[in-house]
């Protein structure tokens, strides 16, 4: 048996961009699973802070901008001295474009490739190195989308940095050998602020060539999330697609 076969679950995972949409959905079901949960995002929302006061003593949560590495440091130390080492990372946090490439500023390009892939990857690597060093097995899943395998007008920068995700996470698989349990979850396009961008006629195209007829819901995506933190499972170094097939 290989060594990525015997992780242990996750008991106390980090979830960035956790305050609405699929990151609440996400902090919600680990939640409901039993394991504590440390959730931040530039805002928190009303539902987070239910979750909180829900959740007592089981989940840490703060208003914290992912391209501050400091600030996530801070609030990394916090969580784990308020629920214990984490072996569970989920980056979720990310914003989305809407704008054609020759229209879009450098400025803008900087800050969603920042937000998008820069962060995610100080962030991974500041929890990666506290898990190496205390001696855990943990496991990461990194939100994507299936804009890195497919181009959709409007999001080229987006786009980079989704694939840019899937890219280091099978790196990390090899780099980490049986460390740590490196996957991607690429969901489709969601109806909701993040699809928004495309327009109703482009979303009525994709639904009608997506082969179960309906665009990507949380409830699609939680579980797959749930199963690689969750299960004993020797899956590592891969893209799993949650888009009802659109990208076939």
């Amino acid at each position: 048996m290989s060594d990525a076969a015997v992780i242990p679950p996750s008991t106390v995972v980090l979830v960035s961009g956790g305050s609405r949409g699929l990151g609440l959905a996400i902090v919600s079901g680990l939640l409901a699973d039993g394991l504590k949960v440390a959730a931040f995002a530039r805002t928190v929302t009303p539902e987070l802070r239910e979750l909180a006061v829900k959740y007592e003593g089981r989940l840490h949560i703060g208003s914290v901008d992912i391209t501050d590495a400091a600030a996530c440091n801070a609030f990394v130390r916090e969580a784990e001295e308020r629920l214990g080492p984490i072996d569970g990372l989920v980056n979720n946090a990310a914003i989305g474009q809407d704008s054609l490439h020759v229209h879009t500023s450098v400025d803008q390009i900087e800050k969603i490739v920042n937000t998008n892939l820069t962060a995610p990857l100080v962030l991974t690597r500041l929890v990666l190195r506290r898990m190496l060093a205390k001696g855990l097995k943990g496991r990461l899943v990194n939100v994507t989308s299936i804009c890195a395998q497919r181009g959709y007008s409007g999001l080229v920068a987006y786009s980079a940095t989704k694939g840019g995700l899937d890219s280091a996470t099978r790196t990390i698989a090899r780099e980490l050998n049986g460390r740590v349990l490196a996957n991607s979850v690429a969901p489709g396009f969601f109806a909701s602020e993040m699809s928004a961008v495309l327009g109703q006629t482009q979303l009525d195209q994709i639904t009608r060539r997506t082969p179960t007829g309906h665009l990507t819901d949380p409830d699609d995506v939680v579980p797959v999330i749930r199963m690689l933190l969750c299960e004993n499972t020797n899956i590592n170094g891969q893209v799993i697609e949650v888009d009802g097939g659109a990208s076939i």
